[in-house]
């Protein structure tokens, strides 16, 4: 059929689809983001009518990295999407691994930002403001320098979207949520993205949202956790899919993370032992 001739493609309305139009949609590569550090590449993706905006990180773009073994960031970024998805809380928007123009890589459905109008009126995530204590509904994070010889104290918003991202940061081990990384969406939806640095056998949690940091677990993250450890048990659907994109080794240690959750029943506090907040922070 002539290109004339086309139906147009309707977008994208469900998370099982979205997954299907990711995996099998045909990819045509529209240009890059400059910022990113490895190869990120913005695209359409379009099966059986169906059509949407994603973001391909092709496995050849990545950059080598001192303490994760090369060629291994596209399959932790898949992980992240699974066990999000798993908690019931789609913190991660769809994410699957497959070939695409410039061979095997991630492909993530696009999240188009909030409208200027509707960004206007949603609540802020991220302030640094004057002061030694956060002001009510806010979390202090610590004391960042902002010009020579001023600081200021940086606050995350006590925003229970964000208290989930954190509870899912530790279980994955995220080793690098910055403000950069929180993509609100219409209709008051959050996500989280860039999960490329994740689920290492050390401790690596690095992260903006260790406001609640030695604080109870709400009642949902322990429900959450207890349902988590369940389909983590060896043989289960969840511990089956992680096994294809880690190492056996790192799925153990996902394990001993929310077992450790659940035992302690607060949120984790930095070890001292490796940086707390990635760099730069945004």
């Amino acid at each position: 059929m002539p290109a004339s001739e086309r139906i147009p493609a309707r977008p994208v309305t469900a998370t099982a689809e979205a997954v299907d139009l990711l995996t099998h949609g045909e990819l045509t590569v529209l240009g890059r983001i400059r910022e990113a550090s490895n190869a990120v590449l913005y695209c359409s993706v379009e099966h059986e009518g169906v059509s949407a905006h994603c973001v391909y990180k092709p496995v050849a773009g990545e950059r080598p990295l001192w303490d994760f073994p090369d060629g291994t960031l596209a399959q932790r970024e898949v992980a992240a999407y699974e066990v999000s998805r798993a908690t019931g809380w789609d913190l991660v928007p769809p994410t699957v691994l497959r070939d695409g123009p410039h061979g095997e890589g991630m492909c993530q459905l696009w999240i188009e930002p909030v409208a200027p109008s509707e960004a206007d009126s949603a609540p802020e995530l991220l302030a640094l403001v004057d002061g030694e204590e956060p002001d009510e509904g806010w979390k202090a994070v610590g004391f960042a320098e902002v010009s020579e010889g001023r600081t200021a104290l940086l606050v995350h918003a006590d925003d229970p979207r964000l208290r989930r991202l954190a509870v899912l940061d530790a279980v994955i081990n995220n080793s690098d949520r910055k403000g950069g990384h929180l993509l609100p969406a219409p209709g008051g939806t959050l996500y989280g993205i860039d999960h490329g640095v994740t689920f290492h056998v050390d401790d690596k949690l690095r992260t903006l949202l260790w406001g609640w940091a030695g604080e109870p677990l709400t009642a949902e993250a322990v429900e959450v956790l207890g349902t988590l450890a369940r389909d983590l048990a060896e043989g289960a659907p969840l511990a089956d899919r992680l096994v294809e994109l880690i190492t056996p080794a790192e799925v153990d240690a996902v394990r001993e993370r929310v077992a450790e959750l659940l035992r302690s029943g607060v949120h984790p506090v930095p070890n001292g032992s490796w940086p707390a907040i990635p760099w730069p922070p945004v």
